[in-house]
């Protein structure tokens, strides 16, 4: 697949990394000469120096023979003109651009970007995406990650475990029999900030980062077995009005009315027009790492704090704060990958990588065959994918225990009519049924071809 990625920056980088390292065709454009050196020199892919809304530029591209287009440059209105370029013409088939203004993003001007109007086929905007994931990780509470799956059928959780986690120095291959009704897949362990794909002999220790797929009515199930009973937040402080903080706090006074919300901003205006923008939210004018501010807000009283202001280092240090005063739960929003491993021992609960959300959220847009959805795990460590099996995938027909899944690959969980089944050794995969599978960044492609819809199918 020919692939155009407009703008070099963290989001464009990482899905040119993820798309090359498939051996697709893919093109970076970007206006910057540093960013663009940088590419060169790191991935296997091409690169065009200049504006990517340019026709001459995508030219240069070869948006001629171009299977689809990424626009993700810090400008809105380059992404849109890039998409319409490559429509009008270069006749693009697929196009993708990230819009961060809500302007353009109201439902009153929905029919903005119809193919009569702007031809742009997906609108990735990152702050509402990151608003969401945080909601998701405040409903279930001791989770590190949440993604649900299967219209919320199946859940992969992330959990940290502590000294309490009665599975600690346990082989995975005893958990089906110390919970035989627990439908639960350990997919990943991340241990010292390397990612493993575990095996059934493989334990878990003391620190651990542990992802697994389970049956999403077993989640809190699931949760006790490793030592995380936590009470779901219902009083909640956000550090930061800007568009995440104004999208987290919107969703949760739709989703849970009965909780406690304050938000502090350090901008008086942004301050003002937030409070107009939210409904019971309590709004403070001030600054997150200012004691008398925190005290106001009532901090030592939250149950969660979520500090995502624009500054990756005052989002760490006031979450350690509110954590000294006594909050149970700190969430960060952190942009510079340098910081993760920082995170977890200096008492951050939950660190949110914007980042890989927006990346997450255009793959499953670039990924070919009957796939449904697809999120990118622990920076490029793999992805979970769920999909529909074919008549013609390999995975049909036969018990697991006679199926050679390719190396790196584990399958998580298989929804059948409409009842989720924890895969064993004789499951048997029917047509239709829809598949979570986790497959680390080399074997993503051969998962791909199980599910790519092939001649003989028709």
């Amino acid at each position: 697949m020919k692939v155009i990625v407009c703008g070099a920056g963290q989001v464009g980088f990482n899905i040119a990394h993820y798309l090359a390292g498939e051996n697709n065709d893919v093109t970076i454009i970007d206006q910057r000469p540093e960013l663009i050196r940088k590419v060169s020199d790191t991935l296997d892919v091409q690169v065009v120096l200049g504006f990517a809304s340019h026709p001459a530029v995508l030219e240069q591209a070869g948006a001629g023979d171009a299977d689809m287009i990424i626009a993700v440059t810090a400008a809105d209105e380059v992404n849109m003109v890039a998409c319409q370029v490559a429509h009008s013409l270069f006749n693009v088939p697929t196009k993708i651009a990230r819009v961060r203004s809500q302007s353009y993003l109201a439902p009153l001007w929905a029919n903005l970007f119809s193919r009569e109007h702007l031809p742009i086929d997906v609108i990735i905007s990152p702050e509402i995406e990151v608003a969401r994931a945080i909601t998701k990780r405040l409903q279930v509470p001791g989770a590190i990650d949440v993604i649900p799956l299967v219209g919320d059928k199946v859940r992969l959780i992330g959990v940290r475990c502590t000294d309490l986690c009665p599975l600690i120095n346990t082989p995975l291959r005893q958990l089906t029999v110390l919970f035989p009704d627990l439908a639960i897949v350990i997919i990943g362990i991340v241990r010292d900030g390397k990612a493993i794909v575990p095996t059934s002999e493989d334990q878990m220790m003391e620190g651990d980062e542990v992802y697994f797929v389970v049956d999403t009515d077993h989640v809190d199930r699931a949760l006790a077995a490793f030592g995380r009973e936590d009470q779901e937040a219902r009083r909640i402080v956000i550090f930061g009005g800007g568009n995440i903080g104004l999208f987290l706090a919107q969703q949760l006074e739709a989703a849970r009315p009965g909780t406690s919300i304050k938000i502090i901003e350090s901008n008086k205006e942004r301050a003002e027009f937030v409070a107009k923008a939210v409904g019971h939210t309590v709004v403070i004018h001030g600054d997150a790492l200012d004691p008398e501010i925190l005290e106001e807000a009532s901090v030592a009283a939250a149950e969660a704090v979520v500090a995502v202001t624009n500054d990756d280092e005052t989002n760490i240090l006031s979450g350690l704060l509110a954590k000294r005063y006594g909050c149970r739960r700190t969430m960060a929003l952190i942009n510079k990958t340098t910081y993760n491993a920082l995170v977890a021992p200096l008492g951050i609960d939950v660190a949110i990588n914007p980042r890989a959300i927006t990346v997450s959220n255009i793959l499953q847009h670039v990924r070919r065959g009957r796939i449904h959805a697809v999120h990118s795990l622990h920076e490029g460590f793999g992805e979970l994918i769920e999909a529909d099996a074919l008549e013609t995938s390999s995975l049909v027909g036969k018990p697991l225990r006679d199926v050679k899944l390719p190396g790196g690959v584990l399958l998580g969980a298989v929804v059948h009519d409409g009842k989720v089944v924890s895969p064993r050794g004789s499951t048997v995969i029917h047509p239709g049924d829809r598949v979570i599978l986790f497959a680390t960044a080399d074997a993503v492609k051969k998962v791909e071809k199980m599910f790519s819809v092939r001649l003989e199918y028709f």
